[in-house]
């Protein structure tokens, strides 16, 4: 069958006009997507909460099978860093997924971000938290992510030395008022798994974020497990607070009662945790700065021998036995900066150090 030549030059018309519609349309879209508009937005949040965000090269924007920005060479450093100083975060790459309606909606408003191989430094991210301001102003509304975060292939380290692998994180979605989840998997420097999962009602009203309703389930291979419940409230960079509690499980010791309370930093003082464990045999109850009673723990678990030292801040650790590694320790008690005794550090000679028995 023979198409006439009238006919065909019509539809040859009509097709060259379609693909100049869509072609139209396409170039429309990418223009009203602004990839600039949407890094800006993650710039200025960070500025905000006193971190620089840089990129390796600029957001690149794609439209199928849904509006996105690819993000490389994502860096987050404390402002206030040097030129030499480690980032908070490393990451190669990013994603964040937008709905339709954003292209033609004033309000930035994400639908999906995904995090591939970060690496976040705990001493970066202490020496961030141990220098916030005093003040700061908390957003208006809480951002809003339709579908969540996720992150693979992630990485914790301390001391150039790793300390969770293989970190894997899944978010619900987050909205004010509305129950926002975290589920959270690693392995440790022994390869022990690791499992968080938490759950929250944020909110933001007076001026301060609230999150109300956390429950906090941690858990290993095993059979140890923590459970924590209770609030927080965060008015400014350094002006937080935290309660929570719970029960500690220890697979063949039984259970703890256990208390976490943040206070916010005060004139000449930083931002303080205070950590109460209370069991048959152990007693822990210890003042300190975020982060230090990580950074001290690891140092015991530290792969290559641990270094037997006091934990930072005041308080009081009193422990029946004490297992790190291949290290076994009986009979531990320490006391530490305001906790020691006035005569005690005064009059008395020094301790002799006593080696620990190997198992």
């Amino acid at each position: 069958m023979t198409i006439p030549r009238p006919l065909r030059l019509l539809l040859i018309t009509l097709a060259s006009f379609i693909g100049a519609i869509v072609l139209v349309v396409l170039v429309g879209l990418y223009l009203l997507l602004q990839p600039d508009r949407f890094t800006a937005m993650l710039k200025q949040h960070a500025r905000e909460a006193g971190l620089q965000l840089t990129l390796s090269s600029p957001a690149s924007p794609t439209l199928f099978p849904r509006p996105a920005l690819q993000l490389e060479g994502i860096t987050l450093t404390a402002s206030d860093a040097g030129p030499n100083a480690m980032p908070i975060l490393l990451a190669a790459n990013g994603r964040l997924v937008l709905p339709w309606r954003t292209l033609f909606d004033r309000q930035v408003v994400i639908s999906h971000m995904q995090i591939n191989s970060p690496r976040v430094d705990l001493d970066a991210l202490q020496a961030w938290l141990m220098n916030l301001p005093q003040s700061a102003t908390v957003p208006d509304e809480i951002p809003r992510i339709a579908t969540g975060v996720r992150i693979r292939n992630g990485s914790v380290v301390q001391n150039n030395s790793e300390w969770l692998s293989d970190v894997s994180l899944d978010t619900g979605r987050l909205a004010p008022g509305q129950a926002f989840w975290v589920n959270l998997s690693a392995k440790e420097t022994d390869g022990t798994p690791l499992q968080w999962q938490l759950s929250s009602v944020p909110s933001i009203a007076d001026g301060a974020l609230k999150l109300d309703a956390i429950d906090i389930h941690v858990a290993d291979s095993s059979a140890t497990n923590l459970h924590l419940t209770g609030h927080a409230r965060w008015a400014g960079l350094a002006n937080a607070s935290l309660q929570l509690q719970g029960k500690l499980h220890l697979a063949g010791e039984g259970d703890y009662d256990s208390a976490v309370m943040l206070t916010p930093a005060a004139q000449g003082k930083p931002l303080l945790l205070h950590l109460k464990l209370l069991g048959t045999d152990n007693h822990i109850d210890l003042e300190l700065p975020p982060l230090a009673l990580a950074q001290w723990w690891n140092q015991l678990a530290n792969p290559q021998g641990p270094r037997l030292s006091t934990p930072p801040g005041n308080g009081q650790v009193d422990m029946a036995t004490l297992d790190v590694g291949k290290v076994h320790i009986e009979g531990l008690s320490v006391q530490t900066g305001d906790a020691i005794p006035a005569a005690a550090e005064s009059s008395a000679p020094p301790a002799t150090p006593v080696a620990p028995r190997p198992q």
